[in-house]
């Protein structure tokens, strides 16, 4: 089970197997499309590479990449693209995590675009009478809503790394959002999903329920509203979001929710004034860094959790050689590093401006084999497990109590980018829950977040300390997981990423090993089936796991107990082939399929 020395990272070469097939963008759009871009889940060639969950997002990436942007050029076009197209998982009126690797000087940098809580906020935030608000109250309200960082970031990234103005970036989107998409079944199903949520607020009824209607597969959805909101971008730059006419709508819709005449449900107010979005700021932050295989992963530290909990996980199963366990063993120990590495989250990661958050201990090997030693091959943790303390490893050993992890909500859309300079982005981008918080702002077309229930409403236990709890101008914490994959002469080698709240981090940990550890070509790793434990009693599957009874039967066996997720994540990638050419990748099923673009594919 353990490790040969004699084992190199030469995972790289695993490239050399992809099939050289190539995705690249239709022509721009001028008039309503007839039909949506070809998707294709993988792509190889020159010149860049965009990997998205939509076709027309990936279409206006690529856009960039041919007119000469750069990577992060083109990922900002992408999230404007996704907020037309994704307005369900993404935009304006959220927030994220960008994470880019700059081929000129061989680093990896971060944006962290969390969005914040009031200046009003404090750990009774979401109490009433002493007790939690139910769950789906918070959800649809102006009390979820955060100060959205999405805009923010943007401006942040493009002007530390970007090579094009926003306005020129913005340009694709806009023309999207005027001429229309082409309405799928995934749309169709969330909008379906949200349809009574909708309903209580009439610009979100308006806009994704036309005619009073489910939208039809095949019809085109236009925004003429977010289009003009992006024309006034454009023209104005992100400071109209934050101080100008948008800031004052939003404020106006958080304070004043835009319910329906008639509508029974209940719709709290928001605190957040102009004041906290004036103020809002973007935090450049060092990002994490841990040794796998000889390569060096890096991803986003606190404010998420992402970063320290993939790292943390993959420390743990450094001293396993994945590559030759039976597929058995892999799950059993997979789901074990994952359940650990959730026991410490929950103890220790928090907004670092008002929780002393323990990164390098959380990262360090020594804390990772004093976490380790606790699997067992026959046997399986019970949870809740209870934390380890990373300031102090002692070898199998607990401190303090057990705490379940709490709810994250599931929607959230990942982009990865990569241009003819080397230059990478992993880009994860959110709203919170499928649709937000269901209030489109008034004449702005744009959902708002409701992020700030990604908070614990009350400790879980009274006797632990919880990081995670409301504060003044606090960031929520998070599960995204954006990542880039560097070789030790610091070039990258793949880059990716996911949406599903807490399931974010099992993800991007399997889809890693799946293909680092387990041989699999990108597009397959992330198309494989998974398997998702967040330190809770039962560990989730998708169908194919579930379905394979004589496995399920062999971890039942040692105690794992399971339950069926229909679908977890809908990851993208990137990759660098040996031959310097990019492949891009992208969900086959999941959420309809993703879309993988090269500006130039190979034939």
């Amino acid at each position: 089970m353990r490790r040969s020395a004699a084992r190199k990272a030469s995972i790289v070469a695993l490239a050399a197997t992809v099939v050289t097939i190539g995705a690249a963008a239709p022509p721009a759009h001028h008039s309503p499309p007839t039909s949506p871009p070809a998707k294709s889940p993988v792509a190889v060639g020159h010149g860049g590479a965009v990997a998205s969950v939509d076709p027309d997002a990936s279409a206006a990436g690529i856009e960039v990449l041919r007119n000469g942007g750069n990577a992060v050029d083109a990922a900002v076009a992408t999230a404007a693209a996704l907020g037309v197209t994704e307005p369900y998982s993404a935009g304006i009126g959220g927030g994220g995590y960008f994470v880019h690797y700059d081929a000129r000087t061989r680093a990896v940098h971060t944006i962290d675009g969390r969005e914040t809580a009031p200046r009003s906020a404090d750990a009774s935030l979401f109490l009433e009478n002493g007790r939690p608000i139910p769950f789906a109250e918070a959800m649809t309200s102006g009390l979820g809503v955060g100060t959205p960082g999405t805009p923010a970031t943007w401006d942040a990234a493009l002007d530390a790394w970007g090579s094009r103005p926003l306005g020129e970036l913005l340009k694709p989107a806009e023309r999207l959002a005027k001429h229309g998409f082409t309405v799928d079944e995934t749309f169709r199903s969330q909008t379906a999903a949200n349809e009574t949520r909708f309903r209580d607020f009439p610009d979100s009824a308006e806009l994704f329920l036309p005619g009073g209607r489910l939208p039809v597969v095949g019809s085109v959805i236009r925004n003429p509203d977010l289009a003009r909101t992006y024309k006034e971008l454009r023209r104005e730059g992100v400071g109209a979001l934050y101080e100008g006419r948008i800031a004052e709508d939003i404020v106006r819709t958080v304070r004043t929710p835009p319910v329906a005449a008639g509508a029974a449900r209940v719709v709290r107010p928001g605190d957040l004034t102009e004041r906290d979005l004036a103020t809002y700021k973007t935090v450049r932050r060092t990002p994490t860094k841990v040794a796998y295989r000889g390569l060096n992963v890096y991803g986003m530290a606190p404010s998420s959790s992402g970063g320290t909990s993939v790292g943390e996980a993959l420390n743990i199963l450094e001293r396993t050689d994945l590559s030759e366990v039976s597929k058995e063993q892999y799950l059993h120990r997979l789901i074990e590093a994952s359940r650990i590495a959730f026991a410490d989250r929950g103890r220790w990661v928090g907004d670092p401006a008002f929780e002393d958050v323990p990164v390098d201990g959380l990262l360090s090997q020594r804390f990772a084999d004093s976490r380790e030693c606790l699997i067992q091959d026959d046997a399986v943790l019970a949870s809740p497990l209870a934390p380890g303390d990373p300031r102090r490893p002692a070898p199998c050993k607990d401190t303090g109590r057990a705490a379940p992890t709490t709810y994250e909500g599931e929607n959230t859309t990942h982009l990865t980018t990569a241009d003819k300079w080397g230059n990478v982005v992993a880009y994860t981008l959110t709203i919170e829950q499928t649709g937000g918080s269901g209030i489109t702002v008034p004449g702005r077309g744009f959902l708002l977040n409701n992020e700030l229930t990604d908070f614990s409403f009350a400790p879980a236990d009274p006797a632990v300390h919880d990081p995670n709890l409301p504060g003044p101008g606090k960031r929520p914490r998070s599960s995204m997981s954006p990542t880039i994959v560097l070789d030790h002469h610091g070039r990258p080698v793949l880059a990716l990423g996911s949406p599903g709240g807490a399931t974010i981090i099992t993800t991007v940990l399997q889809t890693l090993t799946g293909h680092l550890d387990r041989g699999l070509r990108l597009v397959d790793a992330i198309a494989a089936p998974r398997a998702s434990q967040r330190n809770q009693p039962t560990t989730e599957l998708e169908p194919e796991l579930w379905n394979d009874s004589l496995l399920r039967k062999r971890l039942e066996a040692i105690g794992h107990s399971f339950r069926l997720n229909p679908e977890i994540g809908a990851a993208t990638g990137i990759q660098r082939l040996p031959d310097g050419r990019w492949l891009a990748a992208a969900e086959k099923t999941r959420r309809g399929g993703g879309s993988a673009m090269v500006v130039r594919p190979s034939r």
